[in-house]
């Protein structure tokens, strides 16, 4: 079972950072790439200051990796990484449920994972492109996982509830993190064009969904082909 499991996650995240990496590099890529020229301009130029003053800049300046084959590089890893742990973490929940595997509960899961996680969330806080400014990233981050988590809570209190009661709480987790709110960014100027941010909201919810949706997918019909090989 674990070997099975093991594999599957594996084969399906292969298959998901293939996919979403292609699908990045002709949808959200641009617009980072786009959003980045904006505030590179934005940024003073470093031949105006004084020449320990652009020495200290470059040495604190946050690493980044090169813009071509080294970013594609580590986008492709860290695509393949997401894709692995979210198949496990999808097929772990399947198991638990103890309902057979297949490619269609897989892709129910994963659609379930992606609003929770992605959608539901990104109410609050969207997508941002470089240069967008933004609360402090703790506060963020403590908001996101109380959402996903709540968010997940409530979906399954509403789809595997048996009373209303359970209903109403799943009503209750789902909009409590949003009647809270999320934290608030200190402004709202950006340095890029603000149609940006509405296509790259767009697209990378599109990117979430199929990444959750064909992990769901491709893990339940890879696991339900192994074990009916073992």
């Amino acid at each position: 079972m674990f070997k099975t499991i093991v594999i599957s996650a594996f084969g399906a995240g292969l298959a998901v950072c293939l996919v979403v990496t292609a699908l990045q590099a002709l949808t959200t890529e641009p617009l980072i790439l786009h959003a980045e020229m904006f505030e590179n301009a934005a940024r003073p130029d470093a031949t105006s200051v004084v020449e320990s003053a652009t020495v200290h800049h470059h040495e604190t300046e946050a690493w980044e990796p090169a813009n071509g084959f080294e970013r594609n590089a580590y986008r492709l890893v860290a695509n393949l990484l997401i894709g692995v742990a979210i198949s496990l973490m999808l097929l772990a929940v399947m198991v638990l449920r103890g309902e057979p595997i297949d490619a269609r509960r897989g892709l129910m899961w994963g659609i379930g994972g992606f609003i929770s996680v992605s959608l539901l969330p990104s109410l609050g806080l969207p997508p941002e492109l470089p240069g967008t400014p933004s609360a402090e990233i703790a506060s963020r981050q403590v908001w996101w996982l109380a959402t996903a988590g709540a968010s997940a809570l409530g979906i399954a209190l509403l789809v595997f509830g048996r009373h209303w009661v359970a209903w109403l709480g799943g009503v209750v987790l789902l909009a409590a993190p949003h009647v809270i709110g999320a934290p608030a960014a200190p402004s709202d100027m950006v340095a890029y064009p603000g149609a940006l941010a509405g296509q790259f909201v767009i697209a990378s919810l599109v990117v979430s969904g199929l990444l959750w949706s064909l992990s769901g997918l491709a893990s339940g019909w890879l696991h339900q082909r192994l074990s009916a090989l073992a």
